[in-house]
């Protein structure tokens, strides 16, 4: 690698993050006290200590939304709260508003379960039905509530580039989407307009901006380390705790981020004691290196060309589907090269690909395909699950340790296949073994849960960015926090 020539003017470089970090969270034009909090604090960020508040556990089952539903009591955390002094009595009427107004929506959705049926102040415009999902009325409920009641407040503290803005195109693109949503006031009905109002609060941080600017240059393998990240999520936590009231009342069980970058879900390594009921919104979502079902939400990855919210739709009725599977990509990671090696280019029905042929089209191929391989790569996430169903084709889902996105209310074994690593060599037997039948079945569910997997900008209720709230809103709902009387 070139070495670079410093001049007397130059910053070295290993003084670069830091001085990144100060400006971005300091000089945020968002940040009217900027300047006052630097100079009482005695380093970059506030020593203050955070609490870390013991919540009841979550189940780990993954069926989070059952957990809720059957709810009949909800009991509060025992967690006492500090003795807080009068002029916080305005907070304690907030939060007691805000847990009495969680209680509401429990409730409703226990009755939508008990009665079989809905109750809503307008008229809906979509009715969640079927098999593809774990509960159609404690789902369609609980979006009602979510629409009527959730409020989320975006912390207005650190600057852009890293924080407040993100990639809206390529595969990290839901991450900058989802920020650019929910971080411009008015913009979101979510959004609250006061942090007093908040049911939850996210912290509006890139991880792939945090990648792309605090890591280069790259002039070692040492660069790669996680250290950097891990510093400034802390030190912004720490921010925001010493600022505002509310991670401390929760030990951030309310508060949550969202990323779809390969390095994410290490924000909270290195502390875990600090993050353990933080709520990590990850592509990432790997279950054996930490993500946990019952607290994090799995986030669907979604490769968006520049300037579109989506690939076209190429997608063929099943009687002109030809093609009995399909996969193209590259050779990333343990299981794609176990696929390559039974399959790549040897089947003329089982079509695999590390490079397509010249002049094939790779949204064409996914349209005449009745099954849609999604192997993981160097991660267990992959945008093909996303561009499958938008092909109407079929998810063979091809992984290890992977929570599958929105899988508290998507029954997934209804409208995808899942094939272990082990069985990679069987796929064509396994796919043939469906019958026509079954097959027409899972490729009409496929198209019933597209309006789930679309991005729409502003966000529309049912959609992707709509299911991402919802799962961090059916995580609120399944704690309550102490009240003081």
């Amino acid at each position: 690698m070139a070495s670079a020539t410093l001049s007397s003017c130059t910053i070295p470089l290993f003084l670069l993050p830091p001085i990144l970090v100060l400006l971005f969270l300091f000089l945020s034009p968002q940040n009217e006290y900027h300047l006052t909090y630097f100079l009482y604090s005695s380093t970059f960020f506030s020593s203050t200590k955070t609490s870390n508040t013991t919540l009841p556990e979550n189940p780990s089952n993954g069926s989070l939304g059952f957990s809720i539903y059957k709810i009949s009591d909800h009991k509060q955390s025992s967690v006492k709260p500090p003795l807080m002094a009068r002029k916080h009595d305005k907070k304690n009427s907030s939060l007691t508003r805000i847990e009495e107004d969680l209680a509401r929506a429990r409730a409703a959705i226990q009755k939508a379960v008990v009665s079989k049926n809905y109750s809503s102040d307008k008229e809906e415009t979509f009715i969640p039905k079927g098999c593809i999902y774990r509960n159609q009325y404690a789902f369609h409920q609980s979006h009602i509530e979510m629409v009527k009641r959730f409020k989320v407040w975006t912390y207005r503290e650190g600057g852009q580039p890293i924080f407040h803005e993100g990639p809206v195109n390529n595969i990290y693109a839901i991450e900058g989407q989802f920020i650019d949503e929910m971080d411009f006031i008015g913009k979101s009905p979510f959004m609250a307009k006061h942090p007093d109002e908040a049911h939850a609060f996210f912290l509006p941080l890139s991880v792939a901006k945090i990648v792309h600017f605090i890591y280069q240059p790259i002039t070692s393998k040492a660069d790669y380390s996680r250290d950097r990240l891990q510093r400034l999520v802390t030190d912004y936590v720490e921010v925001v705790a010493d600022r505002y009231p509310y991670w401390n009342r929760s030990g951030g069980a309310d508060h949550f981020m969202v990323s779809c970058h390969d390095w994410a879900p290490s924000v909270s390594y290195a502390n875990p004691e600090l993050f353990k009921n933080f709520i990590r919104v990850l592509c990432n979502a790997n279950t054996s290196e930490g993500f946990r079902p019952g607290k994090d939400v799995s986030l669907p990855e979604v490769n968006l060309p520049f300037g579109k919210l989506g690939p076209p739709r190429l997608g063929q009725p099943p009687n002109n589907r030809p093609i009995l599977a399909f996969f193209a990509g590259g050779a990333h990671g343990n299981i794609r090269k176990i696929l390559f090696e039974h399959w790549k280019e040897k089947d003329n029905e089982v079509l695999i690909y590390e490079r397509l042929p010249v002049g094939e089209n790779y949204t064409k191929l996914m349209g005449q395909s009745k099954f849609c391989l999604c192997p993981s790569g160097y991660e267990v996430a992959s945008p093909r699950t996303v561009e499958a169903i938008h092909a109407g084709c079929v998810p063979v889902m091809i992984s290890d340790n992977y929570s599958l996105p929105f899988n508290d209310v998507l029954d997934w074994s209804q409208f995808s296949v899942q094939i272990p690593v082990a069985k990679i060599p069987e796929i064509k037997n396994i796919l043939e073994g469906i019958s026509r039948d079954k097959y027409l079945k899972m490729q009409e569910r496929v198209i019933r849960v597209q309006r789930h997997f679309v991005l729409n900008r502003p966000a529309r209720p049912f959609d992707i960015i709509h299911m991402i709230l919802h799962s961090v809103w059916l995580r609120r709902l399944n704690f309550g926090l102490p009240v003081p009387h």
